[in-house]
């Protein structure tokens, strides 16, 4: 499928400054890296910026700072880079203006730069038009690899691109086609699995592929929804109440479409949120007072996993339960284990999701691994993507 946009594999960049905006938003523990997963995904864009002697100025953002935050600065990020890429790194002390424009001045063929966190810069999330033009002003053109930020309308994803010549990024291109084949092209069955807490972060993708899919199976909290809607006791749980009316009318849509959507028949039942709380396995979905529900139960996991290696094709987006605390792991466990499996195509998303499976060690294992949270979930909702849309057309 082509994208429509014009892409980097099709720039004149020789003896050029490229400004790439990346998606560096990785964990930091005790000032290094902790999960180097998007900045090696980005690694094939910037390689071939290098092979083609552009000097490449990296842009991104990480956390939600308030203002300047060292704790989020860029620099253990660029060293993490340098590292990747076995070449030096320049840690830009600002987003924009005077200082970097001198430290860009002075990149050779090949070089690399990273501006310090976009978002210590207050125009970012505003989409200022004038931090904008002081991105744009030492650099010939803008390539935009950011997946996991294009369903954001910020001056480093849509003003900049519209003040520049602007390409899609290698990743950026491999994320939209896998993820839109999901939707378009599926072999079928078409299996979804939806978790995580809250259904009206999925609600649109449920909607969408009730119309699409063979299949749509339910896990995590967001469960607890669809059975406060039912009129079934749910405890303790963990339950989004804007949700339920939300989980209702889904009920009501699955009943009338050829899509089965399924709900967990048992479920893994804790007192707390927590490891070492007590734990015990519910036959069925009923919670009575002082429980909650901390994972789908044996049963569901089995028949969940069944349909995973019956189908054409699968995604996955949501844990099946706290997976983070190992005595409510076996749901994720068993569904991560059917995705890694599976003989049709695999496509996982959302944070959770990829977590499970590289805490599993399956992530290797998968078809596609999206960098995207939010961005995946509007595009499979079918939405445009601001970031994408700024680009020029091919």
């Amino acid at each position: 499928m082509s994208l429509g946009k014009a892409s980097v594999r099709d720039a004149d960049v020789a003896a050029s400054t490229v400004l790439v905006r990346v998606d560096f938003n990785v964990p930091l523990e005790d000032g290094r890296v902790a999960d180097d997963m998007r900045i090696r995904a980005a690694l094939p864009t910037l390689e071939l910026l290098r092979e083609r002697r552009a000097a490449t100025i990296l842009v991104s953002h990480l956390g939600r700072p308030e203002g300047t935050d060292s704790a989020l600065s860029m620099r253990p990020v660029g060293e993490r880079l340098a590292e990747l890429t076995g070449a030096p790194v320049t840690q830009a002390p600002a987003v924009a203006g005077g200082e970097v424009d001198a430290l860009a001045a002075e990149l050779g063929e090949g070089d690399l730069m990273l501006l310090e966190n976009s978002r210590f810069d207050p125009g970012e999330t505003e989409n200022d038009p004038d931090l904008a033009r002081r991105l744009a002003a030492p650099v010939d053109l803008f390539v935009n690899d950011a997946f996991g930020a294009s369903h954001r309308a910020h001056a480093t994803t849509v003003g900049v691109a519209e003040l520049l010549p602007s390409y899609a990024g290698l990743l950026l291109e491999s994320e939209v086609e896998h993820l839109t084949a999901v939707a378009e092209r599926p072999r079928r069955p078409l299996t979804v699995v939806l978790g995580g807490a809250k259904v009206s972060d999925k609600i649109g993708v449920i909607d969408r592929f009730l119309e699409i899919a063979d299949e749509i199976l339910i896990g995590g909290a967001m469960c607890f929804c669809f059975f406060r809607a039912q009129g079934i006791p749910t405890g303790d749980s963990l339950v989004e109440e804007e949700g339920v009316p939300e989980a209702e009318r889904a009920l009501h849509r699955a009943a009338a479409a050829d899509c089965r959507l399924e709900l967990p028949v048992d479920l893994v039942l804790g007192r707390d949120f927590n490891a070492a709380t007590e734990r015990r396995d519910a036959e069925g979905i009923e919670v009575s007072d002082g429980w909650m529900g901390l994972d789908v139960g044996p049963r569901t996991a089995e028949a969940y996993a069944k349909s995973v290696g019956a189908a054409g094709t699968v995604l996955w987006n949501g844990p099946m339960g706290a997976f983070e605390l190992e005595p409510f792991a076996a749901g994720t466990r068993t569904l991560a284990e059917a995705v890694a499996d599976a003989p049709g195509t695999t496509v996982v998303g959302g944070g959770d999701s990829v977590a499970a499976l590289r805490q599993f060690g399956l992530d290797d294992r998968v078809d596609w691994l999206s960098t995207g949270g939010g961005a995946s979930l509007e595009l499979l909702e079918g939405k445009p993507l601001p970031g994408v849309e700024a680009l020029q057309d091919a």
